[in-house]
């Protein structure tokens, strides 16, 4: 029998949950869930290694090394196929923002409030 899976610490949801092609043509979906999302954020977007993602989400780094390698498949798929990607699911954990590491480390960084900020354009 396989061990159960853990589930993963993400810091927020994401803000849009459909990406795809503006011409209106898609070729089929690509559904990402929640890990995989949060995975690509650290990692590419807040700079994280493998490592402090790993400590981030409370997970192996092997484990965030697979969920990540997952989500860079899923978006080149979407990017090359011209499929909608679709953010759902997965096992996951949403962070109130207390817990460990997020009291000291994600806060700042992770869970950031929508702010304004000068020179911001509203249309």
């Amino acid at each position: 029998m396989p061990r159960p899976r853990k589930c993963r610490r993400v810091c927020a949801m994401p803000k849009s949950s459909r990406f795809g092609p503006l011409n209106g043509s898609c070729c089929g979906e690509v559904v990402m869930t929640v890990d995989e999302y949060e995975t690509l954020r650290l990692i590419d977007l807040a700079g994280y290694t493998q490592e402090e993602c790993a400590a981030q989400m409370g997970v192996a780094r092997t484990t965030v090394q697979g969920v990540y390698n997952d989500a860079r498949r899923k978006v080149a798929e979407s990017l090359v196929d011209g499929k909608v990607l679709i953010i759902k699911g997965g096992d996951y954990d949403l962070c109130e923002g207390t817990a460990r590491p997020c009291g000291r480390k994600c806060h700042p960084i992770c869970c950031k409030k929508d702010e304004k900020h000068e020179g911001d354009v509203t249309l």
